[in-house]
């Protein structure tokens, strides 16, 4: 059986550890996640959506690995 690769204690490029995206609902927003996801982050908590009066904004929290297992630690 291979092993699992090991995700790296901190994102890659200086990015944080924990990070709030947020933007228009739109394709552009959904791949914004998708790409943070790729990388290796993780979903932390549900996505949240207002009405700015012309769109609606969401907002996904997101959190790198060693953090989770941190606060699951607590």
């Amino acid at each position: 059986m291979k092993p699992t690769p090991q995700t790296p204690t901190q994102p890659p490029d200086g990015l944080p550890t924990y990070r709030l995206l947020t933007g228009p609902d739109d394709a552009t927003f959904c791949r914004r996640v998708s790409e943070a996801l790729a990388l290796g982050y993780q979903l932390y908590g549900s996505p949240a959506a207002t009405f700015n009066g012309e769109k609606v904004i969401v907002a996904q929290a997101i959190i790198w690995p060693s953090v989770q297992q941190a606060l699951s630690q607590h």
